[in-house]
């Protein structure tokens, strides 16, 4: 995903990606393969589709505060999504440009929890007393960058932890996270043939020993077949929690999609096939079982 440009969405995207990329290694391991595979020559030839974050629907922060930077920086605001079992609302945002990926942006609806949830969650964010992104100078790139990386609360408790994982994985997953990004996103139709469907990049993930989201079947179809997205399991890290205490928790995790040619656009030579006669947007259901990637029923051996 790395940019070579100077503007401040290069140089943010560029930070989000490479502490990402440290931090979860399928990417690295399924872009190395794809180099000595002869698939692609470098990271930055994969075209990333849409990146993800998950946000806390408290005042100041949420979708109304995040998306505040992405909107800066051209992005459109788009479809709403609304996941009724998860207690969750999202949008996504349309790139400046095609060489920027999508944003997917989610956020829990904290008033829908129960009262013991909506209490811790409300414990850790009390001391916010206004929206942190007006704080920043949205045209520098670098302190961007650094903010997504920024503690807005102190560590979580083990135990506040595992009352909210018991309740809401989501909820559990941000209040260790935070911004972190939750993952990124491969295209696979750009990538050449034996790799640019589903079936075949799925075949290739697994030869890695990597483990595939099995919520709602591997891949997961929208109504009209033409958006399909796989993901991995997201990776385990040891964390430490305030008191000092560990436990393994679900990180972050890499998504594939596959946008299908439009209807319309069929007969279209191959070479002649742009972004735009492929299905744009997201699948409420789609997403609903990707956000699972993060959850214990897929991350447990």
């Amino acid at each position: 995903m790395n940019f070579d440009k100077e503007k401040p969405l290069d140089t943010f995207l560029n930070i989000l990606f490479e502490r990402y990329e440290q931090q979860v290694p399928a990417v690295r391991m399924i872009t190395n393969a794809l180099i000595s595979s002869g698939v692609i020559a470098r990271q930055q030839d994969i075209v990333n589709d849409h990146i993800a974050f998950r946000t806390l629907g408290v005042r100041h922060l949420g979708i109304a505060s995040f998306e505040k930077i992405f909107l800066h920086q051209g992005y459109k605001k788009m479809d709403y999504y609304h996941f009724e079992g998860k207690k969750l609302n999202a949008y996504w945002y349309a790139p400046p440009s095609p060489e920027y990926p999508r944003i997917f942006m989610s956020e829990l609806i904290v008033n829908d929890l129960s009262e013991k949830a909506q209490e811790i969650i409300h414990n850790y964010t009390r001391n916010i007393h206004q929206d942190p992104v007006d704080a920043l100078d949205l045209d520098n790139g670098q302190e961007i960058g650094e903010f997504f990386h920024q503690p807005l609360w102190t560590l979580p408790s083990i135990e506040d932890y595992r009352i909210l994982l018991e309740e809401s994985e989501y909820a559990a997953w941000v209040i260790y996270n935070r911004y972190y990004l939750n993952h990124y996103t491969i295209s696979v139709h750009d990538l050449k043939a034996g790799y640019n469907t589903l079936e075949d990049f799925n075949r290739f993930v697994e030869s890695l020993g990597l483990k595939l989201n099995s919520s709602g079947g591997i891949i997961k179809v929208s109504p009209d077949g033409l958006l399909r997205q796989s993901s991995t399991v997201a990776e385990m890290k040891e964390a430490i929690f305030i008191e000092a205490e560990t436990m393994p928790i679900a990180g972050s995790y890499v998504e594939f999609s596959e946008r299908l040619v439009l209807p319309e656009f069929k007969d279209l030579p191959l070479a002649a096939i742009k972004q735009e006669h492929r299905r744009e947007g997201f699948e409420t259901d789609n997403a609903d079982k990707i956000f699972e990637s993060t959850y214990i029923k897929q991350t447990k051996d």
